[in-house]
């Protein structure tokens, strides 16, 4: 599994003011552990663009930097050990203390609300279908008898399964272990379309070799809040995380950051990801909750 570790910095590009004073952050969890080690063990994914995504051995995205910089006002001078997560093992990881937060894509839902908690929305993406430009899918229904990937361990395995029940479409659904096995399935002909939330398949278009040559498509399959992830056991840290992003989001410098990673070309090509903030994800600026998806079906 791999692991990078560095010293957060107090120069970083976001500047909130604290949250309350250093001597208000109530003791205990997260905190006295991360305080007794003098490590916090931070979650990130490798291929899921523009959130949280690797280039070399460096990890970046919206995710990345946001938690980077919350980690260096809640826990200053704490170093933040980066520890790389699937889709399958990251509630496993933070439930057994392997990792303290994750900051990857992780969908908020109520089947995962029994076992984690979720800081407060931070993105809302809607699940469609890459292809590619030539096949001349458009439609769900064009992807009958066809092979449709997505990535194990998402929610995505349950809503081709519900589309299938509901359409009888005959997809033959093959699951990948990661984002990236998952795209070059489809990159490769090997399948017909990747479905996935929308920023990661418009993040790993714009990294593919000719991001001409893919298109999302079809009406979605289903609205989503990601989030960052939490222990369940420790509300004093998920009231840390939720204040910080509470204070992000009333002086504008998370509508900020956002800017920088879905409409601003980013690291490593210059690509744009271009999904402009949506209404639904500024009206949770506005009124900061930890909703899951079920609230918006």
């Amino acid at each position: 599994m791999n692991t990078r570790t560095f010293i957060i910095g107090n120069a970083l590009a976001l500047t909130l003011v604290a949250v309350g004073a250093q001597e208000a952050i109530p003791e205990g969890g997260t905190f006295a552990k991360a305080r007794a080690a003098g490590t916090i063990t931070m979650g990130v994914r490798e291929s899921s663009p523009p959130l949280s995504y690797s280039i070399g051995s460096t990890y970046v995205g919206y995710h990345v930097e946001l938690c980077e910089q919350m980690l260096s006002n809640l826990l200053p001078g704490v170093n933040i050990r980066r520890m790389v997560v699937t889709s399958q093992n990251r509630v496993a990881l933070l439930q057994n203390g392997t990792i303290d937060i994750e900051c990857g894509s992780t969908t908020n839902n109520a089947a995962r609300q029994q076992q984690v908690a979720f800081g407060n929305t931070t993105y809302i993406t809607e699940a469609r279908f890459a292809v590619r430009a030539a096949s001349g899918i458009t439609s769900a229904e064009q992807l009958k008898g066809k092979t449709v990937v997505t990535t194990t361990g998402t929610t995505l395995v349950q809503r081709l399964r519900k589309l299938e029940q509901e359409r009888g479409l005959g997809m033959i659904v093959v699951l990948a272990k990661d984002h990236a096995e998952s795209f070059l399935m489809l990159e490769s002909g090997r399948a017909d379309a990747f479905a996935m939330d929308d920023n990661t398949l418009a993040g790993n278009i714009a990294s593919a070799r000719n991001p001409a040559d893919f298109k999302i498509v079809g009406k979605p399959l289903g609205i989503e809040p990601i989030a960052i992830m939490v222990r369940k056991d420790d509300p004093a840290f998920k009231r840390a995380v939720d204040g910080y992003l509470g204070t992000a989001m009333s002086s504008g410098a998370l509508e900020k950051l956002y800017t920088k990673w879905f409409t601003s070309p980013i690291p490593p090509r210059g690509s744009v990801i271009n999904i402009p903030l949506s209404a639904s994800l500024k009206a949770a600026f506005l009124a900061p909750n930890d909703r899951p998806t079920e609230a918006y079906e």
